[in-house]
């Protein structure tokens, strides 16, 4: 009884209730025909919440310190992507129904749902079985109730995927790719955690971590798929990919995971030069390291990723001249659109950079004009150009990408400079290791984006991480920090002021933007109480969790929106 009554007082966490109300909105929402998904989630959310319980109380976790002033984040990391794949199947039910989509892609989704559900599950499996090697964890009951509530979450997950339907891939493969997931993802947060120590919680580390092996194994799904011919048992997969994907998808996906294999071979060809390198040409180590990134790069970026992208879509041209032909093909708005924004930022980094060293305004105060600026350039973009905003986000995270690593690798003569310049925006988020806020806001305005291609009934799910982080976040954290007087915990910094202040700021900006959309053609089915509710779940979410928000709340928003 004492024990129950401890794990009780600590479900008494303000972002642990916010996240388990939002799942259940979810729970709440779903068809029958999702009724093994629901329970699967549950289960997911359950053993997620005590390990996570487990972690905060007793430290128990010294092997992947987390990022200073963070909790552990294990809740709201396992459950985030899996509940957005969730949510948009729900969308896709009321298409499917609607005749607006076809059976194949509700299948295709099921198992990109089981499969990142898979990643979750094996990192949660993990991070048990390291508290389970803690002394007196063995007696711990509520790490028994998580690991219990894992097998559970696995068995209804073999349950599902061998209860489909045999016009796709087979069930037995089928769960050899969600198991590879697994696998996959408890590798990648091994590396990310003892490489990066203390850039990030365990809750960021795992979002990233599912985020990355989903977007791998869709990349290499779809390989696969090419290379059988789309003959063996592979019509699932064809289907899918002949309906909802495209060439600036498809340039998107080759560039950024060029980029992310890049480093691995270039440490290897590094370490390779290094052995076999003489005495003489280590004197110059820094130059050729420098060289030899670049050669490298260039063959990755022109020739390799170029040549995946002209496999699995069948360009006609070499992919970097298509991008050139779409950017033409409307110049006059496209390329304005480029001036503009090139524009501002050249004015408003400038601007901020002097600021950022002269004033004493804090540093994530003065960061929330970045969001203001994220609103002024794509919120024109959205209205008027949504698949040029497509590209310009794959573009701008990739150019992020391989700055960072110019950064960490301290590649000659651009490193220092760019490190010097970057450490200027940083907070006590980012680390000397890693930067990640800039990505943060980008991922989060770009991906309720990209999640809204093909069918999309809400019109308002596309504009969630503008409207979160560029709206409503900057509104509170600007009130709250000047008018801000009731905080919602003694410790913390967020007040009740600051809170109000961002619901009230995105429901005017809702209430703006709805009728400019029907006036462009949109027919709106967003319901003003499910708005009220996706709004307010989000400003509270954003006022007590110790996350990166910017990684959270526009897949939080993004979900509530679509259901």
């Amino acid at each position: 009884m004492v024990a129950v009554a401890s794990y009780t007082a600590s479900f008494l966490n303000g972002e642990r209730v916010i996240v388990l109300l939002f799942i259940s909105r979810v729970l709440y929402s779903l068809p029958l025909s999702l009724l093994y998904h629901g329970l699967a989630l549950s289960l997911l959310a359950l053993a997620s919440l005590f390990i996570e319980i487990r972690c905060d109380t007793s430290n128990s976790l010294p092997l992947f310190p987390a990022r200073p002033g963070a909790s552990s984040g294990i809740l709201l990391g396992s459950v985030t992507l899996p509940t957005v794949i969730l949510s948009k199947l729900v969308q896709l039910s009321r298409g499917f129904s609607l005749g607006e989509v076809q059976f194949q892609e509700l299948q295709y989704l099921t198992l990109q749902y089981w499969a990142t559900s898979a990643s979750c599950l094996s990192v949660l499996i993990f991070l048990g079985l390291v508290l389970w090697r803690t002394p007196f964890s063995r007696s711990d009951w509520g790490l028994r109730f998580s690991l219990c509530f894992g097998f559970l979450q696995a068995v209804f997950c073999c349950v599902s995927l061998a209860a489909t339907p045999e016009n796709g891939l087979h069930p037995t493969i089928k769960l050899s790719w969600v198991f590879c997931h697994g696998l996959a993802a408890v590798k990648l947060i091994q590396h990310f955690l003892c490489t990066f120590p203390s850039c990030a919680s365990i809750g960021e580390s795992l979002l990233v971590t599912a985020g990355i092996v989903h977007y791998f194994g869709d990349m290499l799904l779809f390989t696969i798929a090419r290379i059988c011919g789309l003959t063996i048992r592979s019509e699932l997969v064809a289907t899918e990919y002949r309906i909802s994907r495209n060439e600036i998808s498809i340039i998107i996906q080759g560039l950024l995971l060029g980029l992310l294999l890049f480093p691995i071979a270039f440490r290897y060809i590094i370490q390779i030069w290094e052995w076999t390198a003489s005495s003489e040409m280590r004197r110059f180590n820094e130059i050729g390291r420098s060289l030899i990134f670049f050669a490298l790069l260039g063959l990755v970026m022109i020739v390799i990723a170029p040549i995946w992208m002209q496999f699995v879509q069948k360009f006609n041209v070499h992919p970097f001249f298509w991008v050139l032909s779409f950017v033409f093909s409307e110049p006059l708005k496209r390329l304005s659109l480029c001036i503009y924004w090139a524009s501002v930022i050249c004015v408003s980094v400038l601007r901020f950079y002097k600021i950022s060293k002269n004033s004493k305004i804090e540093r994530i105060l003065l960061r929330k004009y970045y969001h203001l600026m994220a609103v002024s350039m794509f919120l024109p973009a959205l209205l008027f150009q949504p698949k040029f905003l497509d590209l310009a986000f794959g573009v701008a995270l990739a150019v992020f990408l391989l700055l960072e690593i110019i950064r960490v690798w301290r590649i000659w003569p651009l490193g220092q400079p760019i490190d010097q310049f970057m450490n200027a925006f940083t907070d006590h988020r980012d680390s000397d290791l890693l930067i990640v806020s800039h990505f943060s806001l980008l991922l989060g305005c770009a991906l309720p984006i990209w999640m809204s291609s093909g069918f999309n009934d809400r019109p308002l799910a596309p504009f969630a991480g503008i409207l979160s982080l560029g709206i409503g976040d900057t509104m509170a954290s600007m009130v709250g920090h000047k008018y801000g007087v009731l905080r919602w915990s003694k410790t913390g910094k967020k007040t009740i002021e600051g809170t109000a202040a961002g619901i009230t700021s995105v429901l005017a900006a809702c209430s703006l933007l709805l009728p400019l959309l029907a006036s462009t053609g949109y027919i709106l089915t967003q319901h003003w109480l499910s708005l009220l509710v996706a709004v307010t779940a989000s400003g509270l979410l954003e006022a007590h969790t110790a996350q990166l928000d910017n990684a959270f709340i526009p897949l939080f928003f993004y979900s509530l929106l679509i259901l």
